[in-house]
C-alpha cells in the first residue's frame, strides 16, 4: 500500500476514534480503512485491539459495565436483561459470569466467547417493550427498564432465583430507584402481579 494512502487512512481512524471510544473493524472498513491500515494503526499504538474485531482509542478508559458496551456493539438490538440488568441498576450484589441479553423467540442465538453471553428468548411483547438506552464508552446500550426487569425476574424463577428477585425489589424500594406504583404497573403489564404483590405489600407496609 502506498505510504500516502496509509497516512490518509490513519487520519480517518484518528478522526473517527475521537467520537467513538469503542469500534468494530467493520465500522472502520465502512469509512474506507483497510484491514492492513487497521493492523498498522494497532502496531503504531494509534488504536488498541481490545478483542478480536473490537478496538479502543489509545486514551480510552473502560467505564463501569464496559462488557455491556462490548456486547451492545456486536448486537445493538438485543437488550440487557434479567441478572445483568439488575446489576446495571445496582439492585443486586450478583456478579454474573455472563452478560444476559434478550433475543426474539425465533431469533438467532449469538455465540461469543469473550465476553460470555447468556441469551434468553423473550416472546412479544416482552421482547420489544420498555427499553431504555444508556451510553457506555460512547456505545448506546439498550437495557430493559428497572420495573420491567423486576417483573421479568419474578416471572422467571428458573432464571432468577427468588431470593435474588426479592432482594432486588427491596433495594429498589429502599433506595427509591422506583415507586411502588410504577413497579405494580409493570408487574400487571408483564404477568407478574400475583407473584409480586405479597412481597410488594410486605416491603411497603413495613418500610
Amino acid at each position: 500500500m502506498p505510504k500516502n494512502t496509509n497516512q490518509t487512512e490513519r487520519k480517518k481512524i484518528v478522526t473517527f476514534m475521537r467520537e467513538n471510544d469503542l469500534v468494530r473493524a467493520s465500522d472502520l472498513r465502512r469509512i474506507g480503512v483497510s484491514a492492513t491500515s487497521i493492523a498498522n494503526a494497532v502496531q503504531a499504538g494509534v488504536i488498541v485491539q481490545h478483542r478480536r474485531g473490537l478496538y479502543l482509542s489509545e486514551d480510552s478508559v473502560p467505564e463501569l459495565h464496559f462488557d455491556f458496551a462490548e456486547v451492545a456493539k456486536r448486537y445493538p438490538n438485543y437488550p440487557i436483561c434479567l441478572d445483568s440488568a439488575l446489576v446495571f441498576y445496582g439492585v443486586t450484589v450478583l456478579l454474573p459470569d455472563s452478560v444476559w441479553i434478550a433475543i426474539p423467540a425465533s431469533g438467532w442465538k449469538p455465540r461469543v466467547s469473550e465476553p460470555l453471553i447468556e441469551s434468553i428468548r423473550f416472546r412479544e411483547p416482552y421482547f420489544s417493550d420498555d427499553r431504555t438506552t444508556h451510553t457506555i464508552n460512547g456505545v448506546d446500550v439498550v437495557v430493559y427498564s428497572l420495573e420491567k426487569t423486576l417483573a421479568d425476574a419474578f416471572r422467571n424463577p428458573k432464571l432468577v432465583r427468588r431470593p435474588v428477585a426479592i432482594e432486588a425489589l427491596r433495594t429498589t424500594l429502599e433506595e427509591k430507584k422506583s415507586t411502588p406504583f410504577d413497579i405494580r404497573e409493570a408487574a400487571e403489564k408483564y404477568g407478574a402481579y400475583k407473584i409480586m404483590l405479597p412481597y410488594l405489600e410486605a416491603l411497603t407496609t413495613y418500610a
